[in-house]
């Protein structure tokens, strides 16, 4: 497994991010050991959680391992998130100050620890002022209950706020940005990674193989059924069958596939490897059902691709964009060297 800082900080983290969103829901308990057992006898370090998922019991699971794993806190890297309401009534939602207070304090006593290696804010909330929850994070990293502190599905005029507000008043800056990011979803390119790029944050991406379209396991115009995501339901959020079915998917999809042959991968790995080479990418969130589907992933641990091949994807799956800003009106025409 290789290691790599985490943005600007010198938090050491493995590339590769186990996911546990499926803890509790999709995955049991044996199975939840069984990921956490395989990851870390990888060399993976990092694990990322979130209070929300299944409502606290993947912090529980994930304190009850470390729990039984005794040296396994010294080797990890722990990832939790708060913003979204664990229970009823108007200060249980956000970033206030009252809000994060407990949810920084229940997931501390779900897991099982004293302090927090990463603590993020799971989503921008409108209505709190930036000074409120910035003065407790430093708060909480002055405690030692938190030791870094980063976000999750800002946009770029939201992370460049917190991040020169932060440094304006001499509080602890973020250091990393959770976003939905893979080979179907490009658009954080535009603002946010040159943002993050700016500022110093080392980019997790959530959802690397866009829901399983990047697996190669959906099929040009025959609707999913089954037992998988889709099978279930293919209206499912941000990957719905009929959301993603468009010719630019299946180009990109055929190259992969491409790729994936000629590089002895399977499609996922290929897809996965593009992403952890990325510009500003620390550590793609990898999340799994089941082991075999963790396993797949952990294979590419090291594996890079060569230029061609990861030319090849970069091209096919170029956004379509507007001429201006973003296009040859814009942004490429400001880029060009004056004469």
């Amino acid at each position: 497994m290789e290691y790599r800082l985490l943005g600007d900080s010198g938090l050491a983290v493995s590339r590769l991010c186990l996911g546990t969103m499926t803890f509790g829901a999709e995955t049991d308990r044996a199975g939840s050991f069984a990921q956490l057992d395989a990851f870390v006898e990888a060399g993976g370090t990092f694990i990322d959680t979130a209070d929300v998922y299944s409502r606290g019991v993947s912090e529980q699971l994930v304190g009850d391992w470390l729990g039984e794993r005794a040296d396994a806190r010294d080797q990890v890297v722990l990832a939790t998130k708060g913003r979204f309401p664990m229970n009823d009534g108007p200060n249980g939602v956000g970033l206030s100050r009252r809000h994060l207070h407990d949810a920084l304090e229940a997931s501390l006593r779900r897991l099982g620890v004293e302090s927090i290696d990463l603590y993020q804010l799971h989503a921008w909330d409108p209505l709190t002022p930036i000074d409120e929850y910035l003065r407790f994070i430093d708060d909480a990293i002055g405690a030692g209950k938190v030791h870094y502190f980063g976000l999750s599905n800002f946009v770029g005029w939201q992370l460049t706020a917190v991040a020169e507000r932060a440094a304006a008043q001499g509080w602890t800056v973020p250091v990393s940005l959770q976003p939905q990011y893979n080979l179907l979803t490009r658009y954080i390119e535009l603002e946010i990674v040159p943002a993050c790029e700016r500022y110093g944050l080392g980019l997790m991406p959530w959802s690397p193989l866009a829901g399983g379209w990047l697996t190669g396991k959906y099929r040009r115009d025959t609707r999913p059924s089954g037992a998988s995501r889709l099978g279930d339901n293919p209206a499912r959020g941000m990957e719905a069958y009929d959301r993603r079915n468009t010719d630019a998917t299946w180009a990109v999809l055929d190259a992969l596939e491409d790729v994936a042959k000629q590089s002895g991968l399977t499609m996922a790995q290929a897809a996965l490897a593009w992403l952890a080479d990325r510009p500003q990418v620390t550590s793609p969130i990898v999340g799994a059902r089941t082991l075999e589907q963790l396993q797949g992933s952990l294979a590419v641990a090291e594996v890079h691709l060569d230029g061609d091949a990861a030319r090849r994807l970069t091209e096919v799956s170029e956004p379509a964009l507007p001429d201006y800003p973003y296009g040859e009106l814009g942004i490429d025409q400001r880029s060009r060297t004056l004469p």
